[in-house]
């Protein structure tokens, strides 16, 4: 279901449960067990989250679906209940995320997307929430991630209505920070990957933590942000790196 490679600071999680990386219960698992391995290591600062198929995620198994279909509204609703716990574990992560969205995520899997901090799309891939359609509606996260990054009235029309958008469309909404010609998809996020890779680890996940307290009522984001500061203040990587900037602008 997945494939896991560690190299040049980036954790590599890539999809590969054909035909469309349905989500099971099983899946969840297998990803919590993939999570628990990669957070006792310290020898990557990047999560990316990619697919080995066409597309990024099809959303939920429609054959587990089936074999819940008929129980009780309890075990009917348990595994969007799972899959809300694990993507809300890779929201909660203190290292960056990055999904790959080359081909589509729809339900579950663009749910599984927005989890994460980052989102690289094809200007042709086809993200959306189609749930409604079949009379139900967004469950693993979809209805809180989307209007934080959309809006409440954009959020409204996608999820209302079922119908997804493309990557180029998702770019003019907020819904993903890139999205470039499938043809070009590969090179570009590559870029993009060795850029956020060369961030020195302990900046990354203090302006993460800060940028998260931002979105969290009641909490003195500014005292955060003055606490993170000092972490890199204090951190050795930062020293050396503004002492060495310092000796080459200062004369």
């Amino acid at each position: 279901m997945f494939e896991l490679n560690v190299a040049q600071s980036v954790a590599t999680v890539t999809l590969t449960r054909a035909p469309v990386n349905a989500m099971n219960d099983a899946w969840v698992q297998g990803f919590h067990d993939l999570l628990d391995g990669l957070e006792s290591r310290d020898d990557w600062s990047l999560l990316r989250l990619r697919s080995a198929l066409k597309l990024f995620s099809g959303g939920a198994d429609l054959k587990q679906i089936e074999g819940n279909f008929g129980r009780s509204i309890e075990e009917q609703a348990g595994p969007g209940l799972r899959y809300q716990q694990l993507f809300s574990r890779i929201e909660a992560l203190t290292r960056p995320t990055l999904a790959e969205l080359k081909g589509s995520a729809l339900g579950g899997g663009l749910e599984l997307a927005l989890a994460c901090d980052m989102r690289f799309a094809s200007e042709e891939a086809k993200l959306g929430l189609p749930e409604v359609k079949l009379g139900l509606m967004p469950g693993a996260g979809g209805t809180q991630r989307l209007p934080r990054l959309v809006g409440r009235a954009t959020a409204m029309r996608m999820i209302l209505s079922g119908d997804p958008v493309t990557g180029a469309q998702a770019l003019a909404l907020g819904l993903v920070q890139w999205a470039v010609p499938a043809a070009q998809f590969d090179e570009a996020v590559e870029a993009v990957v060795r850029q956020f890779a060369a961030v020195p680890p302990h900046a990354a996940q203090a302006a993460k933590a800060a940028i998260r307290v931002a979105f969290e009522s009641g909490r003195d984001g500014y005292a955060v942000e003055t606490d993170c500061v000092k972490s890199c203040l204090a951190h050795p990587c930062t020293q050396e790196l503004v002492a060495a900037f310092l000796a080459r602008s200062v004369k």
